[in-house]
């Protein structure tokens, strides 16, 4: 992939982007191999690759520069900013809508975010796109001032973009490089984006979190739908579960499924999606999901956990050795962990082992690990 912001020094968020993109799949997969060295694996499976480039379907971009002539991108070396409406990492579509965006933020008096002087109002765009088109656009302002104008200019941006299904303004007031705050104001009555992936339906709300390259996730619940259907499991748990998606996909009518997120937005999409589906045994709950796991009695024949890149750590290692679920599928966005807890996990052996390729021309890889009970 050719990217003239790498070319020119300006952005290295590419830290492999001079690498054939087939080694760059090797190296993952050796180093992965390195991590679970002294852990016996029964199979590993080939790596998923990704497309080299129009993958995302997110943009986190940083707005600085004037409210004239904003700049959407980051904050480079020096605290320069660097625009990255060019990035080959979006897809082609994300252009024209950054396009308009710029005089829509002069239309709408949002002054960019000035970090050194501590003034202004717009923070971050976050634009978001589902397989079928529709985008949902996110301002994150330092606080409510300029709400009025806002709304009073969006007309002519839905005009304009009529596939911006879901807009919102987040207000994150704190003067740190925090993405988003707690507050989110919808500015449209549509409030979640759909998405559908292998045929089961799934949505996104503006804080819930989402894969970002979701020709690889669709992929990666596939993958989990067929490893569990092999299981022939009535019972399941599926922890960190974020919009439902693994659960949806492995869940059956006859299946009991519980699947907890601290998100309270993410559950309220799951639910959404299993009632749709028709699934009455399906229950999610807004809930810490080490708490309610070590906090629960029954024992499920399944655990999928899919935490973030810290892992399950040690306190949910200890309980599912007591607990004893006949199954641990484990995905993972950091094999480092991964390893350190599957060693935690010394009653189970792995089955199963395979690396997707969720973010190319990088370090970083999702990995799904299938654990079985020994004995």
């Amino acid at each position: 992939m050719h990217c003239a912001l790498y070319d020119a020094g300006r952005c290295r968020s590419c830290q492999w982007l001079e690498k054939p993109y087939p080694q760059q799949l090797s190296d993952k997969q050796r180093q992965l191999s390195e991590l679970l060295m002294a852990i016996p694996v029964d199979e590993w499976r080939q790596p998923v690759s990704s497309a080299e480039q129009g993958f995302r379907n997110k943009a986190k971009m940083v707005v600085s520069g004037s409210v004239e002539r904003p700049l959407f991108g980051m904050m480079g070396r020096d605290n320069e900013p660097v625009d990255l409406c060019a990035c080959p990492l979006y897809p082609a579509s994300f252009a024209p809508v950054f396009d308009l965006l710029k005089p829509f933020i002069a239309r709408a008096g949002l002054t960019p975010y000035n970090v050194a002087r501590r003034r202004g109002e717009l923070k971050f765009l976050l634009l978001t796109e589902s397989s079928a088109g529709g985008m949902m656009l996110r301002f994150v302002l330092r606080s409510t001032a300029k709400l009025t104008q806002l709304r009073a200019a969006l007309p002519w941006l839905q005009q304009q973009l009529p596939q911006l299904q879901v807009i919102s303004a987040n207000i994150q007031p704190v003067h740190m490089a925090i993405l988003e705050g707690e507050e989110e104001i919808a500015l449209t009555s549509q409030q979640m984006l759909p998405e559908c992936f292998n045929q089961i339906p799934l949505y996104i709300r503006p804080q819930s979190f989402f894969q970002t390259n979701p020709g690889v996730a669709a992929a990666l619940y596939a993958t989990a739908r067929e490893w569990v259907a092999e299981l022939n499991v009535s019972s399941m748990w599926d922890l960190f579960c974020g919009v439902g998606g693994f659960g949806l996909h492995c869940a059956t009518p006859q299946m009991q499924l519980t699947g907890i997120e601290i998100s309270a937005e993410a559950i309220a999409c799951a639910e959404l999606s299993a009632q749709q589906l028709g699934l009455k045994q399906v229950r999610f709950a807004a809930l810490d999901s080490t708490r309610f796991a070590t906090s629960r009695a029954e024992v499920p024949q399944l655990v999928l956990v899919n935490p973030p890149r810290r892992g399950i750590g040690s306190a949910l290692c200890r309980y599912l050795s007591e607990m004893a679920p006949d199954f641990i599928l484990y995905s993972s966005c950091n094999p480092a962990t991964l390893a350190d807890d599957i060693a935690q996990l010394s009653d189970y052996a792995v089955r199963r082992v395979q690396l997707f390729d969720m973010f190319p021309h990088t370090t970083h890889c999702e990995v799904l690990c299938l654990l079985v009970r020994q004995g």
